[in-house]
């Protein structure tokens, strides 16, 4: 059970009108590849689960982010507004695939195209796990717009993996 990302009366916690759903943004520059496989993984994201507020994810042709609140540099970041009347939006770093290919290829290139996007993908998750905790928590939300509780983070993690797993057991592999 996916308790985190499911909700069967979002109206207990939004009760106003709101555009809901992911929008997804690509910066000039990144990889084909990370982009196809991002939007099928957002496709099926959007046929499993409901987003009641909209969220853009933006994605970074750049290696690192730097959080807009503490100037720490991250490869993904979630911004949740304290006015939960507000969007929030999801900035990922995709630059690094390549990286992520040399690091993952131990002979089969495929499995390290998988691996080195499931870890994009899970990036994704994590901060989509985020924007849950920002909906559902929101009292618990602090004034800069960030989580930095542990049980939090760990829950995140928790759900990016499951999440990501549950998508590679529908997804076709070539």
């Amino acid at each position: 059970m996916r308790s985190l990302w499911e909700c069967k009366d979002w109206g207990k916690y939004i009760d106003w009108e709101c555009r809901s759903g992911i929008r997804l943004r690509f910066e000039k520059g990144v990889d084909p590849e990370v982009k196809r496989a991002c939007t099928e993984f957002v496709w099926w994201l959007r046929e499993e689960y409901e987003f009641p507020i909209r969220v853009p994810i933006y994605f970074k042709a750049s290696k690192q982010l730097k959080k807009q609140t503490t100037g720490e540099t991250c490869s993904a970041t979630f911004l949740g507004p304290f006015d939960l009347h507000e969007e929030p939006y999801i900035r990922i770093a995709v630059g690094d695939y390549e990286d992520l290919l040399r690091e993952r290829f131990h002979g089969d290139i495929q499995e390290a195209k998988d691996n080195a996007l499931a870890a994009i993908l899970c990036s994704i998750a994590h901060e989509l796990s985020h924007y849950f905790q920002w909906i559902k928590r929101h009292e618990e939300w602090d004034g800069d717009g960030t989580y930095e509780e542990v049980r939090d983070e760990r829950q995140a993690v928790y759900y990016a993996r499951e999440i990501v797993r549950d998508y590679a057991d529908v997804v076709d592999h070539p």
